[in-house]
């Protein structure tokens, strides 16, 4: 059988490819400066919204004023390095994956209720799919809900109420997603190498991301 360009998994078969010897490149430079740019722009927002809402964090930190205008700021760059990164083609390569479940990504979920370790996955599994898609819809909604509380002619009184009400709550549900992906990428050192190298081990890959045509991207240059 034939593998279709591009996809993770290949069509008709139900065994992977063994991946080919030797370090595998995962992710390019610019896809890793998209990664960390946009994360530390993502904890910048949450360390400065703590210091905003809980009242031990502002008495400590005080200077409101300037905590307000680097949270502001930091919230409107959110999807600046997104947007520069598209100039890359591997990163909107990744992203086409990201967007696209395959049948082993419902597996995978099915495994992780049954607390199964035989996870199929391609380059990204369906837990890393959902969150990149739910922080990708979390990012847009607490922009539009921010220009609405900052920009107060934008819209009526009882609007701007609600988007302070949905931005600060969804501001607590981002927290708690972020926590758990630093907690995961905690436990996961090879990942965080992948990330921080942009090379993993052919071991780990075939281990953790069997359907991941690595092989196809092991000479790729950066870009």
């Amino acid at each position: 059988m034939t593998s279709t360009p591009g996809s993770d998994a290949p069509t008709g078969e139900t065994t992977p490819r063994p991946p080919e010897r030797g370090p595998l490149l995962r992710f390019t430079r610019a896809e890793r400066w998209v990664h960390w740019t946009s994360s530390a722009l993502m904890l910048v927002c949450l360390a400065t919204a703590g210091c905003l809402y809980f009242p031990p964090l502002a008495e400590l930190v005080g200077r409101r004023r300037l905590v307000v205008t680097v949270h502001e700021w930091c919230g409107l760059a959110l999807p600046v390095p997104l947007l520069l990164g598209l100039g890359s083609r591997a990163l909107r390569a990744d992203l086409s994956r990201l967007n696209r479940f395959a049948p082993y990504d419902r597996e995978w979920l099915r495994a992780v209720r049954r607390r199964s370790f035989r996870r199929p996955a391609g380059k990204f599994n369906a837990g890393q799919k959902l969150y990149a898609a739910w922080t990708a819809g979390a990012v847009l909604v607490m922009l539009g809900t921010g220009l609405l509380m900052w920009f107060t002619r934008l819209a009526p009184l009882v609007w701007r109420t609600g988007a302070t009400f949905v931005h600060d709550w969804l501001a607590v549900a981002v927290a708690v997603a972020v926590a758990g992906h630093l907690y995961q990428s905690a436990r996961d050192p090879e990942a965080r190498r992948g990330m921080r190298t942009g090379r993993v081990d052919e071991g780990w890959a075939a281990r953790e991301h069997p359907y991941w045509d690595a092989a196809a991207n092991a000479d790729r240059a950066d870009r």
